[in-house]
């Protein structure tokens, strides 16, 4: 066992350590990078202000001072949170001849870039929550949501998703780099979980396992809130049903929009997508980070 040891001390003593990560789908982006980086910095620029004026009209209006209307507000804030973390430094990157990033500004757009996709679908969940409370306890909404509750509920859409998060990355901080070419435009971390040495199996199994207890609690909010809510929509009046679809359409919307930009994820992640066309590819990777918090105040607000 001592000699395995030594071998293997050996090995990760000799193995190059990778200090910065070259992203080369924007080589495929030279030819045109002006045009993208105008149509990036335009889509960012729709990022902050879309967001911007929910939170606004929802600051100085005081008869938005609602629960729905400061979750609303937490999500638009969400979506200049992750905006942010992806389109700057998209941008510096592409006007960047190497087209490379640092390891350690890779694995902070990690971890900002996962934390922002947990904390939309936190803030999606407790939104669920608040619907089900309007329309099963119309009566006992304001007693039941009171500002210290919806306090309690946005310091869980945030906190949580930034403490249990860190606890699955530890686990990629700990590994060794040793490719340094990814052909994304940005970072995430099963592609450099993906790149460290070595065989990454049980770090792709705790991943796994990570997924699903961390998206536990809000699975199970946005199932329980909706499964009562369409069983009190089968017993109620014809009106009382279309009041609760008005009410939760927008809603509805919003969490197809999330699945459809986690879907896109998925597929490229796990599949082999080089048959499609590098603008399909790009729409797909950027779906979930750009047009998502530009649709979403778009969607709720209507």
């Amino acid at each position: 066992i001592l000699f395995l040891q030594c071998i293997e001390h050996f090995k990760m003593k000799n193995s190059s350590t990778v200090s910065s990560i070259v992203l080369e789908a924007f080589y495929r982006m030279e030819d045109l990078k002006y045009l993208y980086f105008v149509t990036f910095l335009v889509l960012y620029m729709l990022t902050l202000f879309a967001n911007a004026i929910v939170i606004f009209v929802i600051t100085i209006n005081k008869v938005l001072h609602n629960p729905m209307n400061y979750f609303l507000c937490n999500l638009a804030v969400n979506g200049i949170y992750g905006g942010t973390a992806l389109l700057p430094p998209l941008l510096g990157t592409l006007m960047s001849p190497s087209h490379e990033v640092s390891l350690a500004c890779c694995k902070a757009q990690i971890y900002f870039l996962h934390t922002y996709a947990i904390i939309e679908f936190t803030i999606l969940s407790v939104m669920c929550y608040d619907r089900y409370v309007a329309i099963c306890y119309p009566l006992q909404y304001h007693s039941i949501m009171t500002i210290t509750k919806v306090y309690k509920l946005i310091a869980f859409s945030w906190g949580y998703p930034l403490v249990t998060f860190v606890l699955f990355f530890i686990m990629t901080l700990r590994l060794t780099i040793c490719q340094n070419r990814l052909g994304r435009v940005y970072c995430l971390n099963f592609y450099l979980v993906k790149m460290s040495c070595g065989n990454t199996y049980i770090e792709s199994i705790l991943g796994l396992i990570f997924l699903v207890l961390y998206s536990f609690p809000q699975l199970s909010m946005t199932f329980y809130s909706y499964g009562h809510i369409l069983k009190i929509c089968f017993t109620a009046t014809k009106e009382s049903k279309i009041k609760a679809l008005k009410t939760c359409t927008p809603h509805l919307f919003a969490i197809l929009n999330y699945s459809v930009g986690c879907f896109f994820e998925i597929v490229q992640s796990r599949f082999d997508t080089s048959y499609l066309s590098f603008e399909t590819q790009m729409f797909m990777s950027l779906y979930f980070f750009i047009l998502t918090p530009i649709l979403n105040p778009n969607i709720l607000c209507l």
